[in-house]
């Protein structure tokens, strides 16, 4: 297995993603494809409900990765994010970040993963450096 460096650039990869996907459905839509192999049951999708249907955009997310559980609630154009730190399953604190902050502190939390799982190394270079995006 190839280890993660630190040359991939994690604040630039997160301005690039909000520069892709100035729409948070997308940017989430974007994210959730690539963790979904990756963190398997550890991400959880909420998505939205139409008149009839249930909608395919994003209305939450919420990923498990070590002690964190981070979070993203979609409220119009706008997304709400916190990350909260877990201990014994227990959650000891939370706190509000924005988007950019958020993506950063996931894909850094990805990137400690990626140094002992092949998934989550193949979901952290398509996010970076660009593959099946």
């Amino acid at each position: 297995m190839t280890q993660m460096g630190d040359s991939y650039d994690l604040t630039l990869a997160a301005a690039t993603l909000r520069s892709n996907s100035s729409d948070v459905h997308v940017l989430l839509k974007a994210l959730c494809d690539e963790l979904a192999d990756a963190v398997g049951q550890r991400l959880k999708v909420q998505r939205g409900s139409g008149r009839f249907r249930k909608s395919e955009a994003i209305s939450s997310v919420q990923i498990d990765m070590a002690n964190d559980s981070f979070e993203a609630a979609v409220d119009g154009s706008t997304v709400r994010c916190t990350i909260g730190h877990m201990s014994g399953g227990i959650r000891i604190r939370s706190e509000s970040v924005d988007m950019d902050e958020w993506t950063v502190r996931l894909l850094k939390a990805l990137q400690a993963e990626a140094a002992h799982s092949d998934a989550a190394r193949q979901a952290l270079e398509n996010i970076v450096i660009g593959g099946n995006t």
